[in-house]
């Protein structure tokens, strides 16, 4: 599904175009080409060969990110791969080291870095304009259907999935709220199947957060609500309180008022016809996409880092699973001071 984002985003973007496809479901890469202008390869291997493409964007199940991405390494091409980087630390590290030692760029997608709202909360934080950081909370209750577990035997199961709705769905909000908080210290969870009971890895998860700064926080995460909300980050300190729905911001007060303060409350979208995935994963923009792979392309060009590479989108994978460790193991669990 998320490949048809992808090939939306760069057919916005002037200096990208897409040249190939290749999926072990010829069926549905034949459909795709059609659809998008562009080749069906036959192999991976006879798609990678192709010196006109520079960039392999990896859309396959989360816990088959490394084979295709090192064979696109392997290949000279930079590697743009879907969230989450792989399922777990050492498959993620695999990828960044194979990229390190060829010489190319790895990224991570995660589109909600770049909207306008998340740049502004982030802006603000480093700034100081929140004095100490007290909480951050991240929200995602969505709903997805029996279905929809069913709609890929990859879907709902630890080998291919890695998990349930915090490593698939809630990791993009672990993205950001890591941004926005900072490392985190320790976790402590709880995990359930409460709706899909059929399914090997959760549908619901709570944890508690403690974060280096000495914030705390929690995240909650499930895809067994009906009919499904907005996700929801909130970032409060001792000086200041932002909310962030979706891709916009609902709430934003501060001690120290600035003359920007007003304007950036009286360009709060509150989306109330967007529904953001919340109830059917299709119901989302390419232009968070968009932005990233523009983002990505400005990186190869002048031979900077990309606002997501690997090493950052290593940071959330690793507290998903330490968030799994505590869950299973049903007690706190430290991180590694890798995750700064």
């Amino acid at each position: 599904m998320i490949s048809y984002f992808h090939a939306k985003a760069i057919e916005e973007i002037k200096n990208a175009r897409l040249l190939g496809i290749y999926s072990t479901n010829k069926i549905k890469s034949d459909q795709f080409a059609v659809q998008h202008r562009c080749t069906a390869y036959e192999t991976l291997d006879e798609m990678l060969s192709r010196p006109e493409i520079d960039i392999v964007c990896i859309c396959t199940p989360s816990g088959i990110h490394l084979e295709p991405a090192i064979a696109g390494i392997k290949a000279g091409k930079h590697c743009l791969v879907e969230k989450p980087l792989e399922i777990t630390i050492e498959r993620c590290d695999k990828i960044i080291e194979a990229a390190e030692k060829a010489g190319v760029k790895t990224g991570v997608i995660f589109p909600s870095r770049f909207y306008e709202a998340s740049a502004q909360l982030k802006k603000s934080i480093n700034e100081n304009r929140f004095g100490d950081l007290v909480l951050g909370d991240a929200y995602v209750k969505w709903s997805r259907s029996t279905e929809y577990y069913q709609s890929g035997k990859w879907r709902g199961s630890w080998k291919y999935d890695g998990g349930g709705a915090l490593m698939n769905q809630g990791i993009h909000s672990v993205d950001l709220l890591q941004w926005y908080m900072g490392p985190v210290e320790s976790v402590q969870s709880v995990s359930a199947n409460v709706r899909h009971k059929n399914i090997e890895v959760e549908d619901t998860i709570v944890s508690t957060i403690k974060f280096r700064n000495g914030a705390l926080g929690t995240i909650e995460c499930s895809t067994g609500v009906y009919p499904g909300v907005l996700k929801r980050i909130e970032i409060m300190g001792t000086s200041g309180t932002a909310i962030l729905e979706e891709d916009h911001l609902i709430q934003w007060q501060f001690e120290q008022e600035s003359k920007e303060d007003e304007n950036i409350r009286n360009a709060i979208q509150p989306g109330a016809n967007w529904h953001g995935g919340a109830s059917n994963p299709a119901d989302i923009s390419f232009v968070g996409h968009q932005r990233q792979i523009e983002d990505f392309i400005h990186a190869i060009e002048t031979n900077g880092t990309p606002f997501v590479d690997g090493k950052e989108g290593r940071k959330s994978v690793e507290i998903v699973c330490a968030i799994y460790e505590s869950a299973r193991l049903g007690k706190k669990v430290e991180l590694s001071l890798d995750n700064i």
